[in-house]
């Protein structure tokens, strides 16, 4: 009870205290609205991700693609694990929007949308046709002419409100994609005049991933006008990619390693065939592992932050360090009449902790409470500050998010209130230490001889 006592005393008659508080709150307070801030984007950088490509990938990076794909969509499923399976045509090219003569170079994708919708979650960023995805290849008012679904950021400019102005759409709007049609062995299909491939498509819906570059590089268009025009339909069928979905029972790792062994399998049974080579390059991944080239940079970043915050974290150690050893020399008396009562080292380096607890405590529900009230608000702060000064965090003109991320992880915040009650208690050991040292024969003389 006496130790209590002490420590609220200690607590409200020290104006220093207050100041150990404050750093610890202001400490905590800016690490849960920067690191929530951050997980929030990685984790919505990851959704994303994972809802466009599905599960699992098996697929090559080579332009050429791979053979004997419907035999192996036929065995995988068959798998129970499998939901669904889509192959995909990825290539590259120019489009060239006929109206104005704008050309640019683009990533050309082809799906079965279907098939991909089951695959993936490809028609929920849809603008249009997110219902019908059946029919996204469908143009209005011409049937013999094929469709085509542009990444939005290729047709329309995003404003700082992060809207797109779709009302200004003109219809029809009709784009040449040309491409370079290649053998199964890489080399050009044709020569001379006739060595690329082009056809005219119209635009019939826009997706929006929310990923850059998917919406500023690629364009969707059918399965068989993307093997057309990269060559890989003749003579025997190609593509790039399969991408599955597992059920939800069926684990990631559970999954991808079924299908590697299918994959496996099945490679060795196409032994001998005339493009069976092809198949070398083939590789299972999951869809982390196969988006790793987007995801790792950005957990890179999240994973610096949480270091250079464990520095910020040693920073309030010292600060508390120093707080407590300045109270500890202007107590010496008080700590020297406790122990001639008779009062213990270790109940006046208990007294001290006690101390450091109640410092990290209040300041650590100080910055928790105030972090929580500003993540709450911080959209509503940022849509004010741009409606009366024009400024904003994030350019939506620029960063490819609708709001920032406020959605509050309850273990991290439980992480930041333990690390910061953990750094009051480290910075108060070594001047608790030298209170329970003290003798009071020394700390009480008047007068030295």
């Amino acid at each position: 009870m006496l130790q209590l006592i002490l420590a609220i005393k200690y607590m409200f008659k020290r104006r220093i205290a207050s100041l150990a508080v404050l750093t610890v709150a202001l400490s905590v307070f800016v690490t849960l609205v920067v690191l929530t801030v951050m997980h929030g984007l990685l984790a919505g950088w990851k959704d994303v991700n994972h809802a466009l490509v599905g599960d699992c990938v098996v697929g090559t990076e080579s332009l050429v693609g791979f053979a004997y794909y419907d035999e192996l969509m036929t065995r995988l499923e068959a798998l129970p694990d499998v939901a669904a399976v889509s192959p995909v045509v990825k290539t590259y090219g120019l489009f060239t929007e006929t109206s104005t003569g704008y050309s640019n170079g683009i990533e050309v994708m082809g799906i079965d949308p279907v098939r991909h919708a089951k695959a993936t979650e490809f028609a929920r960023f849809l603008h249009y046709r997110s219902d019908q995805v059946g029919q996204v290849f469908d143009a209005v008012g011409d049937a013999n002419r094929p469709g085509c679904a542009f990444g939005v950021d290729c047709v329309l400019m995003r404003d700082q409100n992060g809207e797109y102005p779709f009302s200004d759409f003109l219809w029809p709007r009709d784009y040449d994609v040309t491409c370079f049609p290649l053998t199964a062995r890489g080399v050009l299909k044709r020569s001379g005049v006739g060595e690329v491939s082009t056809k005219r498509f119209t635009l019939t819906d826009t997706v929006h991933s929310g990923l850059p570059k998917n919406d500023d590089q690629v364009v969707y268009v059918a399965l068989h006008e993307a093997q057309q025009l990269s060559g890989m339909d003749l003579p025997v069928p190609r593509i790039s990619a399969l991408h599955i979905r597992f059920r939800e029972a069926t684990t990631i790792n559970q999954g991808t390693q079924e299908t590697a062994s299918v994959f496996e399998a099945f490679k060795q049974d196409c032994a001998g065939r005339n493009l069976a080579f092809l198949l070398d390059t083939v590789h299972v991944q999951d869809w982390k592992r196969y988006c790793r080239a987007m995801i790792a940079p950005v957990e890179k970043e999240e994973l610096a932050l949480v270091f250079m915050f464990v520095l910020v974290g040693l920073t309030t150690v010292f600060i508390v360090l120093v707080i407590f050893y300045m109270i500890v020399s202007h107590k010496s008396k008080d700590i020297g009449t406790l122990k001639s009562m008779g009062v213990s080292s270790i109940q006046i380096m208990g007294l001290y902790w006690l101390f450091a607890l109640m410092i990290g405590s209040l300041g650590a529900g100080l910055g928790l409470g105030g972090g929580w009230l500003f993540l709450s608000r911080m959209n509503g702060v940022e849509a004010w500050l741009f409606e009366k000064f024009h400024f904003q965090l994030f350019n939506r003109a620029m960063f490819a998010i609708d709001e920032i991320p406020h959605d509050i992880d309850v273990s991290m915040v439980v992480l930041i209130g333990l690390f910061a009650l953990v750094s009051c208690l480290t910075g108060a050991l070594i001047p608790a230490w030298q209170a329970a040292r003290l003798q009071p024969a020394k700390t009480l003389q008047v007068s030295q001889l």
